[in-house]
């Protein structure tokens, strides 16, 4: 890999829990990240299933967490998003959108099969100005907070291999040991910038 530290993403639906969750281990290790979702809105546990709480991308963490605790303080204090909003605010503002940013990446990380896809989607459909290879890999984690921190721990795992290694080209070999390390199997493509 290159002197330089590896520019790394982390992307899920709403970035709120498992992408904020891994932006904030990575950043705690040194790496330089962002994080996103690529949902058309930030959609938030309700206090039904069949009811969430939706935000507009533009919400802060903190507008979000101080909405929901007028709403009902104890249910988002019990299900754990005030907890999440909170540990969100301390990192950035508020949630980012992957389709409004065109930053470069060394790899991004994707938490889903379905953002994986709509993360690739974007970035074949962009105008390719600098031909740069970034790599996608998608984690697949569920959306809740025990698992969002283990797939954290591997992608950070993941990146720490991929700082070391020589250059970029050996991530295959590295997601073939993570995949007999974890039982996880990755998706994996190369897109360009």
């Amino acid at each position: 890999m290159p002197s330089s530290p590896l520019r790394v993403a982390v992307v899920c639906r709403s970035n709120v829990n498992r992408s904020m969750e891994a932006h904030s281990i990575l950043r705690k290790r040194g790496f330089r990240v962002q994080s996103f979702g690529v949902g058309s809105r930030v959609k938030l546990p309700g206090r039904s299933r069949s009811r969430p709480v939706i935000y507009d991308f533009s919400t802060t963490y903190k507008q979000m967490y101080e909405d929901l605790c007028r709403k009902d303080r104890e249910c988002y204090s019990r299900n754990g998003i005030l907890y999440l909003l909170g540990r969100n605010d301390k990192i950035k503002p508020r949630p980012e959108r992957f389709q409004e940013c065109s930053d470069p990446f060394d790899v991004i990380f994707t938490c889903e099969e379905g953002v994986y896809d709509r993360v690739v989607q974007e970035l074949c459909a962009r105008e390719q100005v600098t031909f740069q290879l970034v790599h996608v890999v998608n984690v697949d984690i569920a959306d809740t907070l025990e698992d969002a921190t283990v797939g954290a721990f591997v992608i950070c795992e993941l990146c720490q291999s991929l700082q070391q290694a020589d250059d970029v080209d050996s991530l295959d070999q590295l997601l073939l040991a993570a995949e007999e390390k974890t039982g996880k199997s990755f998706l994996h493509t190369v897109c360009f910038y």
